[in-house]
């Protein structure tokens, strides 16, 4: 295969084209002229051989192959940006720059902040960043593919296999359990409250196999409204145990018994990352602070 030679500020054109939208956008951007924003992206382009972005009356969109060759880019430029602190760190002894997060919600309020605690009081050097995205379709995985965040705290799959292009690992199996109003005396009869993100397929599979479980009555917007909900009286919750870190004394926790689904949550990052100083001082901090089974506070069925 003929090797193509692109420039940094190749790479920097097809990122701004594709965030922005547009050339004239990117152009502002870049402080530079549209022409040259087009003329670039035409230029690369032609040493790729294929068509990066769909243009029209409404701006610039990328195509596939545009999606693919602007991830790629993200990642290459991420590199360059630690090139210095990665050649700089092992003289000085210290470890450096800004450090990129992505977390689904319950991992960003109960998984992180202690590591990130820890990771700074070591490492005053790393500038943490996190980014709170939705567990849904591609997920923090996706962020971390497009090159959008360094790591992402996942939920992963069955047998907990990291996604394709991605290396990482588990580092909790968080059990699911009944969650309902406290006191309740039939807790099973009461409508379901569910959100969005809990859609593992193995824990569905289990809820189909529970004749007791009812189709959701109610959809919350995330876990936290899923708990103001159940603390209300509304209904019963079927929740995984991060999402139970900090619950409300109107809510009671009961366990589902040996044979309740659980959720694999774990890291992942490029495999060009992985071995980065950054990525793996937090890895450390995650895997000393985080037990491989989180049991929250419960009552017997």
């Amino acid at each position: 295969m003929t090797s193509v030679d692109l420039a940094p500020q190749e790479l920097r054109t097809l990122v701004a084209v594709a965030e922005e939208g547009g050339f004239s956008a990117a152009a502002v951007r870049l402080g530079a002229t549209q022409s040259a924003v087009s003329h670039a992206v035409r230029g690369t382009e032609r040493k790729l051989g294929v068509v990066l972005f769909e243009r029209g009356r409404y701006g610039a969109r990328p195509t596939a192959a545009g999606e693919r060759a602007v991830a790629h880019a993200r990642r290459v430029l991420r590199l360059l940006d630690v090139l210095v602190a990665e050649v700089r760190g092992p003289a000085t002894g210290t470890i450096e720059g800004v450090l990129r997060i992505a977390a689904f919600r319950s991992a960003a309020l109960h998984l992180l902040p202690r590591a990130l605690e820890a990771l700074a009081a070591r490492h005053p050097g790393i500038e943490a960043t996190v980014t709170v995205i939705r567990e849904l379709g591609v997920g923090t995985a996706g962020e971390v593919a497009a090159g959008r965040a360094d790591l992402g705290i996942a939920t992963l799959g069955t047998g907990s296999p990291v996604p394709e292009g991605l290396v990482g690992d588990v580092l909790l199996e968080e059990p699911y359990s009944l969650v309902h109003p406290a006191g309740h005396p039939a807790p099973r009869s009461l409508p379901l409250v569910d959100w969005m993100e809990n859609c593992g397929s193995y824990t569905r599979e289990w809820w189909a196999a529970q004749d007791w479980i009812p189709a959701a009555t109610v959809r919350a917007e995330d876990d936290g409204a899923v708990l103001s909900m159940v603390g209300s009286g509304l209904g019963m919750a079927i929740m995984p145990a991060l999402s139970l870190t900090a619950v409300p004394p109107t809510v009671e926790i009961t366990d589902l018994g040996p044979q309740r689904p659980t959720r694999s949550v774990g890291y992942v990052t490029t495999p060009e990352l992985a071995a980065t100083a950054a990525v793996r001082a937090l890895v450390r901090e995650l895997r000393s602070l985080h037990p491989r089974t989180r049991k929250p506070q419960v009552t017997a069925v």
